[in-house]
């Protein structure tokens, strides 16, 4: 292991032979983290926190501390980090809390950048991109390939669909469906996803039926229910669509729309 002689590493701390870790950077007890992985100089890692292969956490950020959520009483909660995610400066990502799984959850290959904050009991999926400044409250869930551009806020609760992407400073208060480009505060929908939907190899086919989906989610006046039916049916010749009519079966705070 290449640790740096400043670094406070505690003797429990499970790390893998070759991690790197920088100048003056601390590792709590409960610390695990694996193979191929580059600590920064100044980088608090704390509580229950499992981390994975081949991530690279840059300078003063903070992980596994405690929610800030005043019911906290110092259960043993977790925050796990998949494999391959760059974390840059400053970002806060903290454990979860009883109330919900206990466990605050980052996937694979995600992009976080500076001053990112991952509020207790996040989800996150794969393959998403958090721009500068993107703060998630607690108990938020942001599904593969998702897109938040920079000083997005999202309250708590919230769900953010695969495929999705806001722009900067855009205000979530409700959930927003997969595929759907949004933003504003509060946050409205723009259109879907397409230029980012052709890139990650969606057919022409695939996106015009994405495109009449939220035609009919948007710009037809059709009620929620029933756009919700009309969009489970067309979902049974382009099966792109279940991902968009389980979604909206399944939000609890009601869509952006």
């Amino acid at each position: 292991m290449m640790l740096h002689s400043t670094a406070i590493i505690h003797p429990n701390a499970r790390l893998a032979g070759d991690v790197e870790v920088g100048a003056y950077s601390l590792i709590g007890e409960h610390v695990e983290i694996g193979a191929g992985t580059v600590i920064g100089p100044h980088v608090v890692i704390n509580g229950h926190t499992r981390i994975g292969k081949n991530n690279r956490i840059f300078q003063f950020s903070s992980l596994g501390e405690i929610p800030q959520d005043k019911k906290y009483a110092g259960e043993p909660t977790r925050l796990e980090i998949g494999d391959h995610n760059t974390i840059r400066e400053f970002c806060t990502l903290n454990i979860g809390t009883a109330q919900d799984a206990g466990v605050t959850r980052v996937g694979n290959h995600n992009w976080i950048m500076a001053y990112v904050h991952l509020a207790h009991d996040c989800q996150i999926g794969n393959h998403t991109i958090f721009a500068n400044n993107t703060q998630l409250a607690g108990h938020v869930c942001v599904d593969d390939y998702a897109i938040l551009g920079g000083f997005t806020g999202v309250h708590q609760f919230c769900q953010i669909g695969a495929h999705v992407m806001t722009g900067v400073g855009t205000v979530v208060l409700q959930d927003i469906p997969p595929y759907v480009t949004a933003s504003g505060n509060p946050v409205a929908p723009h259109g879907i996803n397409s230029e980012g939907l052709k890139r990650r190899g969606f057919s022409s086919g695939a996106v015009m039926a994405i495109k009449r989906a939220y035609k009919t989610l948007y710009k037809s006046g059709l009620a929620l229910d029933e756009a919700k039916e009309a969009i489970l049916e067309q979902a049974a010749e382009h099966p792109e669509l279940n991902a968009l009519a389980d979604f909206l079966s399944r939000s609890q705070r009601g869509i952006i729309r």
